[in-house]
C-alpha cells in the first residue's frame, strides 16, 4: 500500500494521527486544520467515523494487528502523532498491553521504516513515579509509574521502550507529552463508561446532589481542556523541539475545588477506608476501575510546565477548573462526540 497522498509540494506539512477518534484525537484534528503550515493529515483509528475534518482523511488500521500496513499510511508523512491507547478492560491487563505496548511498539517502528522525521508520543503523568504534592517536578522526574494498575505500568514500559528507540534512530525527532488529566465536553459520555460504569448515572454530578467530597490524603491531581492538549501536539509538530514536555493547567484539582463544583461538604476520610469501598465495588463488578488505580491518582507528583511555556511556547487557555466544569456538565446531559469512542450513552 502507498501512502494515502504524496508528500506536499507546497511547503506544508503532512501529519499523521494515530488514535485520531478519541478525546485527544477529535481535538488534535481540529487544531492541526486551523494551522496553515499543515497541508494534510491522516487520521487513523480502528473504526473509521463519518464525521469529516478539513485538510484530513481517514484511514482505517489496528495497531494490534501485524498485517495493518502502518508504514504504507506514515509514508511521506512529515510527523506522526501517536494517541491511541486502551483503558479498559482494566479486568484483562493482557488485553490492555496489546494495544498499548505492543502497538505502540509497532507505531514505532513503522516510523523508523518509513522514514517519517518526527515522532510525537502522548505519554502521561500516570507514568511518572510516585513524587512530591508540596511542589511541581521536571520532566526529569523518574518514569517508573506504578506498579499496581496496568495504565502506569504501561505508561512506564513505553517511556523505556522510547529510550531504547531514540538511541536506535538520533535522526528522528522525538517528543514525549506528558499531560494531566484531559477533560471536554464531548467525551463526557466515553469517560463516564471507561472510569465510573453504567451504575454511575449524570444526574449524580449535578451540583447539590452528592452531599459530601472526601478529602483523601493524595487527592491533588492537574487537569487541562482537550483544545489546550490539542494546541502542545500541534506545537511540537511544528517547532523543532525534543523530549518531554509536562502539560498541565491550574489551579491544581483538590477536594477544595471539587465541593465547590458539586456543592458539596469536603470530609476528611483516610485513604485506607476509600480504598477498601473500591475493592469491594471492583469485586462486585459494581465499578470499572481497581482499586490500584486510585493509590496511583494519590501518589502522582504536581508537575512543572516551565519547559512547555519557554521551548513550545505553550500556555493553557482556560483553567484545570473550566475543564472540570464543562466535563460535568456533558456528563448530566450525557454529551457524546461524533466519532465511535465518543459517541454518547443511553440515558
Amino acid at each position: 500500500m502507498t501512502s494515502l497522498r504524496p508528500p506536499a509540494d507546497d511547503g506544508t506539512l503532512r501529519v499523521a494521527v494515530v488514535g485520531a477518534t478519541g478525546n485527544v484525537g477529535t481535538a488534535v484534528l481540529r487544531t492541526l486544520a486551523e494551522d496553515p503550515r499543515i497541508g494534510s493529515v491522516v487520521g487513523i483509528a480502528r473504526r473509521v467515523p463519518r464525521e469529516t475534518v478539513p485538510k484530513a482523511e481517514w484511514a482505517a488500521a489496528d495497531i494490534t494487528d501485524d498485517s495493518a500496513d502502518l508504514v504504507g499510511l506514515f509514508a511521506g508523512a512529515d510527523a506522526v502523532i501517536h494517541l491511541a491507547w486502551l483503558f479498559q478492560p482494566a479486568r484483562y491487563p493482557a488485553v490492555t498491553w496489546r494495544t498499548n505496548v505492543l502497538g505502540s511498539i509497532r507505531v514505532f517502528e513503522a516510523v523508523a521504516t518509513a522514514g517519517v522525521p518526527a515522532l510525537v508520543y502522548a505519554s502521561s503523568v500516570g507514568a511518572y513515579s510516585p513524587g512530591p504534592q508540596d511542589h511541581a517536578v521536571p520532566e526529569s522526574w523518574p518514569t517508573h509509574g506504578w506498579p499496581e494498575a496496568a495504565y502506569p505500568r504501561e505508561k512506564a514500559y513505553v517511556e523505556r521502550v522510547l529510550d531504547a528507540f531514540e538511541l536506535r534512530h538520533p535522526g528522528i525527532r522525538v517528543v514525549r507529552l506528558r499531560p494531566g488529566f484531559i477533560f471536554q465536553r464531548a467525551a463526557a459520555s466515553e469517560q463516564r463508561r471507561l472510569f465510573a460504569g453504567p451504575l454511575v448515572p449524570g444526574r449524580l454530578v449535578r451540583p447539590g446532589v452528592v452531599p459530601v467530597v472526601p478529602d483523601l490524603p493524595g487527592l491533588r491531581f492537574q487537569a487541562l481542556h482537550a483544545d489546550d492538549a490539542a494546541e502542545a501536539y500541534r506545537l511540537a509538530v511544528v517547532r523543532p523541539v525534543r523530549g518531554a514536555f509536562n502539560i498541565a493547567a491550574g489551579p491544581v484539582v483538590d477536594p477544595r475545588l471539587l465541593g465547590e463544583l458539586l456543592r458539596a461538604r469536603v470530609v476528611r476520610l483516610p485513604a485506607a477506608a476509600a480504598t477498601a469501598a473500591l475493592r469491594a465495588l471492583w469485586q462486585l463488578h459494581a465499578v470499572p476501575v481497581p482499586p490500584g488505580l486510585l493509590r496511583t491518582v494519590l501518589r502522582l507528583p504536581l508537575m512543572d510546565t516551565g519547559r512547555a511555556a519557554r521551548e513550545l511556547g505553550w500556555e493553557p487557555r482556560r483553567t484545570a477548573r473550566d475543564a472540570l466544569e464543562e466535563l460535568l456538565h456533558g456528563l448530566r446531559e450525557a454529551a457524546g462526540g461524533p466519532t465511535p469512542p465518543l459517541a454518547s450513552a443511553p440515558r
